[in-house]
């Protein structure tokens, strides 16, 4: 990705200086810099909200009530993962936060969940299929209520923001929907190395 960005501003700079609009671009890059501080600022509240919300939803044991109501779908679907293990209440409560349209709330405990996940690979410098797939889910975004979007609708004065429901929710459950069968094809063809060596050993009784 640094190279990426890299290449895309030199590209920028060089287009700015032969269009005759390099200031443009110095300006742009200036905006943007001051832009992504006040959205880091503007997230810190609300991850950690969100984040106090998820450890008292796990004291009082919503969190497992919530990984109850959904484990015949996680065990299917992340059937590389303990069922006991912490993973499975994050993404429950991550997919919930989506599901609302509250992504800035699903964010902080997306991460969280990748590091439960990350504590359960074998490999640790590539992604385990359980990464993969909740990334897949993630990145889908399925939203029965777009909270998010409702809400900037009616900022800027929309007459029926509540209309953008039923297409975001066609929309989002086609690509969520899409995303774990793609998912779970590429499972089927590609199982990293050291994944493969894990399950010869268990297979054959070693030591793991």
């Amino acid at each position: 990705m640094n190279y990426i960005f890299y290449f895309l501003i030199t590209v920028s700079i060089i287009a700015g200086a032969i269009n005759g609009k390099l200031s443009d671009v110095v300006n742009a890059i200036l905006t943007g810099a001051e832009l992504s501080v006040k959205v880091a600022f503007s997230l810190i509240g609300i991850m950690a909200f969100w984040l106090g919300m998820m450890k008292i939803a796990k004291q009082c044991g919503l969190v497992k009530i919530i990984a109850q109501i959904i484990k015949p779908i996680t065990k299917r679907l992340f059937n590389e993962i303990p069922e006991d293990s912490p993973a499975i209440g994050d993404i429950a409560m991550s997919f919930s936060a989506n599901a609302l349209g509250l992504a800035n709330a699903a964010t902080p405990i997306g991460i969280k969940a990748m590091e439960e996940l990350q504590k359960q690979n074998i490999d640790k410098k590539s992604a385990s299929n359980a990464m993969c797939m909740f990334l897949s889910m993630s990145t889908a975004g399925f939203q029965l209520i777009p909270a998010t979007v409702i809400s900037v609708l009616i900022s800027i004065g929309y007459k029926n923001p509540t209309e953008i429901i039923a297409p975001t929710l066609l929309v989002t459950t086609i690509a969520f929907l899409s995303a774990i069968t793609i998912a779970k094809l590429f499972q089927r063809f590609w199982t990293p190395q050291v994944a493969q060596n894990h399950i010869k050993k268990e297979k054959q009784g070693g030591e793991i």
